[in-house]
């Protein structure tokens, strides 16, 4: 029975660690934060909400500050370095720097709806 506890404890500890670590992998500066919101103003918000209480003016097109309920936001690092390409019509293709990338995730980190 012990055993059980310690192993369950011991998972468990390790999730936390490893959100937490997932979580503090992007800057939460402000200048790099700042620098996120207007990567996601200048390419995202025609059609994307990028704030914490816009609307997305397309509609289906995913609000950024629920992002994280759909998947890992560190999944979003190789599309956006290598250029995100999608299944529909009408967004364009995008490749940003690797500074621009921990930016511009970092933004979308500070919006997540918990």
């Amino acid at each position: 029975m012990q055993r059980r506890l310690l192993t369950a404890a011991t998972g468990a500890a390790m999730m936390f660690v490893a959100q937490t670590a997932s979580a503090q992998t992007y800057p939460t500066d402000p200048v790099s934060v700042a620098t996120g919101l207007e990567l996601a103003e200048i390419h995202c918000a025609a059609c994307h909400a990028v704030g914490t209480d816009d609307e997305s003016r397309i509609e289906g097109a995913p609000a950024f500050r629920d992002l994280s309920k759909l998947y890992p936001l560190e999944d979003l690092e190789e599309s956006l370095a290598e250029g995100i390409v999608t299944g529909h019509e009408g967004m364009p293709e995008f490749s940003f720097s690797s500074e621009d990338i921990d930016a511009f995730l970092g933004y979308l980190t500070s919006i997540q709806s918990k």
